[in-house]
């Protein structure tokens, strides 16, 4: 199967009502396997705009190229939201949702939806609500079932971000566990969690890409001074 990667980002800016969100940005994601990109950066700073562009929820500016047609592409990823959205439908009919959208009989998505269900210990939520969900409930189905359909690449806006540590926890090995196969760009806060799952960083500032890197040498000896500071603890303005 042809790779929807590498993704080159040219000059790509996402403006909202003549307000410049993100940008211009040039970089690219290469067509490795697996993975975790984090992308970091005080609040403000265009984190989940970047995510959004990448990923064509919000039309850009400049270039955001696929190796696959733009349609093709998306076919190829899914993304979790910050705060998860389900269906006002049973957990079990929520993983199967995705694979139905794509023409799979109900038979067999709700079978391949049960084992997606024990891969995330859901399997005793099955026919319960959605909405009924705790929080950490909800993102483990929200990551369930954007995994479903194997996507090539997850983007992932602050997955852990209302989570208690268990809970956490629990989320990162997924997540990790998914990096085996499949690229995974993510934005977060925690440095904690950036250190802990991270191959790759993405820092950005005023909405601009402003160091990247393996994720080693970044928390080893950032190379700008600004990053350095954000990763002090220091207010970076």
């Amino acid at each position: 199967m042809v790779s929807a990667l590498p993704l080159h980002l040219e000059a790509a800016t996402l403006r909202r009502r003549g307000r410049v969100l993100v940008g211009p940005v040039d970089l690219s994601l290469d067509a490795r396997d697996g993975g975790v990109t984090v992308v970091i950066g005080p609040n403000g700073s265009g984190k989940t705009s970047l995510l959004r562009m990448m990923h064509g929820l919000q039309r850009a500016e400049g270039q955001v190229r696929w190796a696959l047609p733009a349609d093709e592409a998306r076919q190829r990823q899914a993304y979790v939201f910050q705060q998860p959205i389900v269906l006002r439908r049973s957990v079990l009919a929520n993983l199967a949702f995705p694979l139905r959208l794509r023409g799979v009989p109900r038979p067999a998505a709700f079978a391949q939806a049960e084992e997606q269900a024990a891969r995330f210990g859901l399997t005793g939520l099955l026919r319960q609500a959605a909405p009924s969900l705790s929080g950490g409930e909800t993102q483990r189905l929200a990551l369930a079932r954007a995994l479903i359909t194997q996507p090539e690449i997850l983007f992932a806006d602050e997955p852990c971000a209302a989570l208690d540590g268990s809970a956490t926890r629990e989320i990162e090995a997924r997540l990790v566990e998914a990096a085996q196969s499949t690229r995974l760009v993510m934005a977060t806060h925690d440095m904690g969690q950036a250190r802990r799952i991270a191959s790759e960083v993405v820092f950005l500032l005023h909405g601009k890409v402003h160091e990247t890197g393996p994720a080693g040498a970044f928390f080893a000896g950032p190379k700008t001074e600004a990053a350095a500071a954000f990763l002090r603890g220091d207010i970076v303005e």
